[in-house]
């Protein structure tokens, strides 16, 4: 803000300035001019010495001449002395109240300006003091408790049928009564999360992950992240910013990790970090990812205002989803073995992408039907579990995944 002051306070008495200098100096400067009309008599004076010079004029007659003209010039100049002072008072007054005036628009333009664009009574903030101010912010946010707290069950839920409820609760007692039960805990944290009871879904997760101990994967940790940021309605707490650099010390290139942590800078006012890191993950994702659609419209936005050019990246290429129906029927002319080879690698191979990239949920549906199309039904299953978790926040995409478990064969 003083910058500002500083700027509009000298750039005003700059432009009084030189009207009071102008008018201040206006009579003394006139006075002392020439006339215009005083300029010609003396051309004159000096074109009738040129004549007399050139014998074109008798020296009679140029003397004549001569005694004319300066009779005109002392009329012309009495005129001028006469007339100069009362014709410049006027001016001057007017320049005078012409300063004054410009002085009160400037002021109260810039007042204006200010009240409307500007932040009155708001300090100067330089850089450092902003970051500064950030890290401070960040330090000291809400936990996940308090968080939670203030929505206060302001966090929609999806309407459950009371058979789904009272199934839900029989398996919390199932589970309740078989504490070391990994896989029903993984249920358990799905279906929670599936009926809006987050806490009860990250808390799940939570024990999850203390009973796999050193055999946790970033996926459960990733898992954890979501259901913890869901249950504050998106807010990135210091209790989920923990899990995510434990995701990110184990995977450096997970996407959900990058993608929340991308959220937590742009929480804190870093919106310069914030848009660091979503850049980088929307260069290293497939389209079908995700947190794609939402980091390529806040991009821009962050960009502006960090006060970063912003150029969107180059959309990687995609990768080959797995087998579709084109490429088994281009294979009807192989052997036995080489068609089952062929099949089964494209199968692996999209199996691999999504263990480490992730992808759309009908990238899951097409796996999981393939591995059942080549008999592994077990490994299908296992598949579909994990998809289930991977997508338990969205309906959509659950109805995709149950569809081709359908349509494989497998339990719902």
């Amino acid at each position: 803000m003083f910058v500002f002051w500083a700027v509009v306070s000298a750039t005003t008495l700059l432009v009084c300035a030189a009207l009071v200098r102008a008018a201040f100096r206006g009579p003394a400067a006139a006075a002392n001019d020439t006339p215009p009309d005083m300029q010609v008599y003396r051309d004159q004076l000096r074109e009738i010495d040129r004549d007399l010079a050139r014998g074109v004029i008798a020296a009679e007659e140029a003397e004549r001449t001569r005694v004319e003209v300066k009779r005109r010039a002392l009329e012309a100049d009495r005129t001028h002395q006469q007339t100069g002072d009362s014709a410049l008072r006027a001016p001057r007054t007017l320049t005078l109240a012409a300063a004054g005036l410009t002085f009160a628009v400037l002021v109260g333009l810039s007042f204006g300006l200010y009240r409307q664009l500007g932040a009155p009574g708001y300090a100067d903030l330089p850089l450092q003091t902003r970051i500064a101010a950030s890290d401070t912010m960040r330090a000291g946010r809400m936990g996940q408790t308090a968080a939670e707290a203030r929505l206060d069950g302001q966090l929609p839920k999806p309407d459950v049928s009371a058979e789904a409820e009272q199934l839900i609760a029989q398996l919390r007692e199932v589970v309740a009564g078989r504490p070391g039960d990994t896989e029903g805990l993984a249920l358990l944290a799905h279906y929670e999360a599936q009926i809006g009871n987050f806490q009860a879904a990250y808390a799940a997760q939570q024990k999850l992950i203390a009973l796999k101990g050193d055999a946790v994967q970033a996926g459960d940790l990733a898992e954890l992240a979501d259901l913890m940021i869901l249950a504050t309605n998106g807010y990135v707490s210091p209790e989920a910013e923990a899990v995510l650099h434990r995701i990110l010390e184990m995977e450096r290139q997970n996407g959900t990790a990058r993608y929340y942590l991308g959220l937590l800078y742009a929480q804190t006012d870093r919106p310069d970090i914030a848009y660091r890191i979503w850049r980088g993950l929307l260069t290293d994702s497939l389209p079908g990812a995700p947190w794609v659609p939402v980091i390529t419209s806040e991009l821009p936005v962050l960009a502006e205002m960090a006060g970063i050019r912003h150029s969107p990246p180059q959309t990687p290429a995609v990768q080959a989803p797995g087998p579709s129906a084109e490429d088994i029927a281009a294979a009807a002319d192989m052997s036995e073995a080489d068609r089952a080879a062929m099949i089964r690698g494209m199968v692996d191979g999209l199996a691999e992408r999504l263990a480490t990239e992730g992808g759309p949920p009908e990238d899951w549906a097409r796996l999981i039907t393939s591995l059942a199309a080549l008999g592994d039904t077990a490994r299908a299953e296992a598949i579909f579990a994990e998809s289930l978790q991977v997508f338990a926040a969205s309906p959509p995409a659950l109805s995709t995944l149950n569809a081709a478990a359908a349509r494989a064969g497998l339990a719902p």
